[in-house]
């Protein structure tokens, strides 16, 4: 569990932040964060939603996957018929700021490219924009090489370490957020938005040592911005981003950071790796919200949280689900986040992640079985 660190916020209201960083932001009007009733009413026309964290098994990260070099077409049309044939309607989709820094245009092409794959294979998909998790110090061009039997051992953070302590970029970041929300506002082929990713994750044991220690300060002053920045494209579409360690069970429990992410959601957002009954617990103490819940992040075997404990739940309660991986690949995900300190040196036991193997055969064909039987089900 990450400690949150209070310093230059103590005493500061929530809505003082919010109104100094949207003075600070440009003077185009800002869409209000949607109401309970509409946030209910977008959310009743779109079914139980039922996904994944995707990221083709060809790719390292985000940048390997959006880059013209190395975008894959062929694999993720194959990968995404997968999703279908599962009944999976949505998917969880990264992007990065750099990868529309060096060729905005390029980028557009290649995401309108995978909204079109997607669209056939009756996906929408919620698109990630920016990401506190693993490797601070992005590069474009080409990624390294998977580390032998280690866990996402190439994933990226986005923005970088150097573009959060560097103040003048965050004019970049602005025009890349309104920029791409904008030009997406009313594509009804993107399901939504999400705009950080575990904003004040400290990336534990993996990269945690070369972290800047005031890296959950500065995105706490910066995460209104950029719902700022992205409402203020107008999108049609519900801006979330998840909570998702920490106690959630009451308001006064909760970190500045959390409170930001929970009151500036169109819709609630939440990781879970535990198991079935810590699981219903969290979906229990969001609930006091009243706005639809989308998990965006579960499934951890060794953990507990798996397909046939979480999926049962989710669909009483009407959550949506994304679990974490999809194809075994590049990512290295069936490791577990041990194996940054662990040595392994062969396929684990029980897979950590991840639904099928590079050939496309399931992992375990009863639990394939079992996503088809809750999804298909009429």
């Amino acid at each position: 569990m990450i400690k949150f660190k209070r310093g230059w916020y103590k005493g500061i209201s929530l809505a003082a932040l919010m109104m100094c960083t949207i003075s600070n932001s440009s003077t185009a009007q800002v869409r209000k964060v949607w109401t309970k009733e509409q946030a209910n009413e977008w959310y009743k026309k779109q079914g139980w939603l039922v996904g994944a964290n995707y990221l083709p098994k060809s790719a390292i990260n985000q940048l390997e996957m959006w880059q013209a070099d190395t975008f894959d077409t062929e694999n993720i049309d194959k990968e995404l018929g997968y999703a279908q044939s599962l009944g999976m309607n949505t998917m969880r989709v990264f992007l990065h700021d750099l990868a529309y820094e060096t060729d905005s245009l390029g980028f557009y092409k290649r995401i309108d490219t995978f909204l079109t794959i997607a669209q056939k294979h009756k996906i929408r998909p919620l698109i990630v924009i920016f990401d506190s998790c693993w490797d601070p110090f992005p590069q474009v061009g080409k990624q390294h090489e998977p580390k032998p039997y280690v866990h996402n051992s190439g994933w990226v953070q986005s923005p970088g370490q150097k573009a959060l302590q560097d103040e003048s970029q965050y004019i970049r970041l602005e025009k890349y957020v309104r920029a791409v929300v904008s030009h997406y506002a009313k594509d009804k082929r993107i399901l939504g938005w999400d705009v950080w990713n575990e904003p004040d994750n400290m990336t534990g044991p993996s990269y945690e040592r070369l972290e800047i220690k005031n890296k959950v300060d500065i995105i706490t002053k910066l995460l209104p911005k950029v719902f700022a920045w992205a409402r203020a494209a107008k999108p049609t579409q519900p801006l979330t981003s998840g909570v998702w360690a920490g106690d959630w069970s009451q308001d006064a429990k909760l970190k500045l950071i959390e409170k930001v992410q929970l009151e500036e959601s169109d819709v609630i957002s939440f990781h879970n790796y535990d198991n079935p009954t810590i699981f219903e617990n969290r979906i229990k103490e969001l609930s006091r919200y009243g706005k639809p819940m989308l998990c965006t992040e579960y499934m951890a075997r060794p953990n507990g949280s798996t397909f046939q404990g979480s999926l049962p739940i989710a669909k009483k309660y009407k959550v949506a689900m994304f679990n974490w991986g999809f194809v075994s690949g590049k990512s290295q995900t069936i490791y577990p986040w041990d194996s940054w300190t662990k040595q392994y040196n062969s396929e684990p036991p029980v897979w950590f992640h991840d639904i099928f193997r590079e050939d496309g055969s399931p992992y375990k064909q009863e639990e394939v079985d079992f996503i088809k039987s809750m999804t298909l089900k009429k």
